[in-house]
């Protein structure tokens, strides 16, 4: 390796790692304000902080690396043109490729490793990640209550939901406008306490945890033996001032915090895992399709299906003369449209057939648009595998095409250190990553291919990679208005020339 590549390449490592731990770092901040709910207060030792940072840290580097090799190439060679070690360069006939070739190995390099770090170890740190906050919820019973929404005490033994306005004081032990459904053994809500307020009372040397709801109402339907009894839905009613619940979480005690919970979403699955489940869900989706569509069809009797014919001689003559009788008798029927039926009929009968094709009408229509919800959910849970694989493709040819955006853009800009280079750099970063953003959000609604909008905002960076590169090898601006300004003056001239002509 010559003494040439060995600079350029140390000065790039030196400004990639300085980014990247900087960046990773306020990443890091900026997502453990997404979970901060999550986290504190919840009396989490830093042991399980820490494991949650760590599984947390490589989902960032989706964001982390093409920014960090952005910014580090243009800091580079920035720093090169600001200091006139491009034109020491040039003036010994080394060209700007011939300086980035080091580099551009080592973007490579950068590129495959990043595939496989996104194949491998993403998928398990949301794995692990996932895990973690889900277990957490439960060995921490105020973590599994969600202000707002009624949240499942899963595991406690006591089988209810519990909602709850606001959370608030230590560890969120105090609770306003709590809202209780206990369960049967069957899982059916047939207990309902309300109560204005509550606390949560535990103690590290018990395994018992007391929610005490102060001035409330107790609601409960008796189930009695008789059936007759039942008809008469009994239920009991009463208030209280304090009503006192023991939840027993000894067995939430022995949780094991990374205990998997064979739950997996499309960010926890590799490239082979993604390609089998989009095979399968398409096949499910399609059936789901099939199904639905025979059954409306069946339903509304207006669109018979269509019969196959056999290829053997038997079966097409039988078809024949069946078609034949049908036709004979469509002939021989004085009913030709839906009003010569209507008026065959007495205005009872009428209305009797209006209603009964308008109640059919709606119901098909009620379970067409129930049916809607469920194929869009489907549809958009399948897209989002196909995104999260043409993804995983995509970052690392990112890393590479945002490398020969940064590298020529920092040789035209001529500026090192961390001021215009660390704007331009966040500039287009934030272009490229709310356009992925966006065509993201776009292909897993169906509007455009899932994967176009993995690969949309990459696509878009490589015409301007080229062309930086292209300026930046002709030492030419960063926006070039000379030529059309010489076209201007040339045309002025002309007309001028026409002018002294006549």
């Amino acid at each position: 390796m010559k003494i040439l590549d060995q600079y350029i390449l140390r000065r790039f490592l030196y400004n990639f790692f300085s980014s990247f731990f900087i960046l990773i770092v306020i990443f890091i901040f900026q997502g453990i304000w997404l979970f901060i709910d999550d986290l504190a207060g919840k009396g989490l030792g830093m042991v399980i902080i820490g494991k949650f940072i760590f599984y947390f840290i490589p989902t960032l580097v989706d964001k982390v690396l093409p920014l960090t090799v952005l910014l580090s190439s243009i800091l580079t060679f920035g720093t090169f043109a600001e200091n006139y070690e491009f034109a020491a360069m040039k003036a010994s006939g080394i060209s700007l490729q011939r300086g980035m070739r080091s580099l551009i190995v080592f973007v490579l390099f950068l590129g495959l490793v990043t595939f496989f770090f996104a194949n491998d170890v993403i998928p398990k740190s949301e794995q692990k990640m996932f895990n973690l906050r889900r277990n957490i919820a439960k060995v921490k019973p105020a973590a599994a209550i969600t202000e707002g929404v009624f949240s499942d005490f899963e595991g406690t033994g006591e089988g209810m939901n519990i909602k709850v306005d606001k959370k608030y004081g230590e560890q969120d032990r105090f609770l306003d406008n709590v809202i209780i459904h206990k369960k049967t053994n069957q899982n059916i809500n047939n207990t309902v306490i309300k109560a204005k307020s509550g606390e949560l009372i535990s103690s590290e040397d018990s395994d018992i945890i007391q929610l005490v709801l102060k001035d409330g109402n107790y609601y409960e339907e008796v189930m009695p033996k008789d059936s007759k009894e039942r008809r008469k839905q009994p239920f009991a009613k009463s208030e209280f001032d304090t009503y006192t619940i023991n939840i027993d979480i000894s067995e939430l005690n022995e949780q094991d915090l990374e205990e998997d919970q064979n739950i997996t979403t499309n960010k926890m699955k590799n490239v082979s895992r993604l390609i089998k489940d989009i095979d399968s869900l398409r096949d499910n989706n399609l059936e789901k399709v099939t199904a639905f569509s025979k059954n409306v069809i069946n339903r509304m009797g207006a669109f018979p299906i269509a019969i196959v014919p056999d290829s053997t001689n038997k079966e097409l003559e039988r078809i024949e003369i069946k078609k034949k009788v049908e036709d004979k008798v469509a002939q021989s029927d004085s009913i030709k449209s839906a009003d010569d039926f209507m008026a065959s009929l007495e205005q009872w009968e009428q209305i009797q057939v209006m209603k009964k094709a308008q109640n059919d009408v709606t119901s098909i229509l009620n379970t067409v648009e129930s049916k809607k919800n469920e194929l869009q959910s489907r549809y958009k849970f399948y897209n989002s595998h196909i995104l999260s694989l043409h993804q995983k493709y995509a970052l690392a040819l990112s890393c590479i095409i945002l490398f020969f955006v940064g590298a020529p853009l920092g040789a035209i800009i001529r500026k090192g250190g961390l001021g215009l280079p660390m704007v331009v750099a966040i500039i287009l970063f934030l272009t490229y990553y709310f356009i992925g953003v966006f065509a993201g959000n776009y292909a897993k609604e169906g509007n455009i291919h899932p994967a176009l909008g993995a690969w949309l905002p990459t696509l878009i960076m490589l015409p301007l990679g080229i062309s930086l590169t292209r300026r930046a090898t002709a030492d030419k601006g960063l926006i070039g208005f000379g030529h059309f300004i010489d076209r201007i003056k040339s045309l002025f001239k002309k007309k001028e020339k026409e002018a002294e002509g006549q």
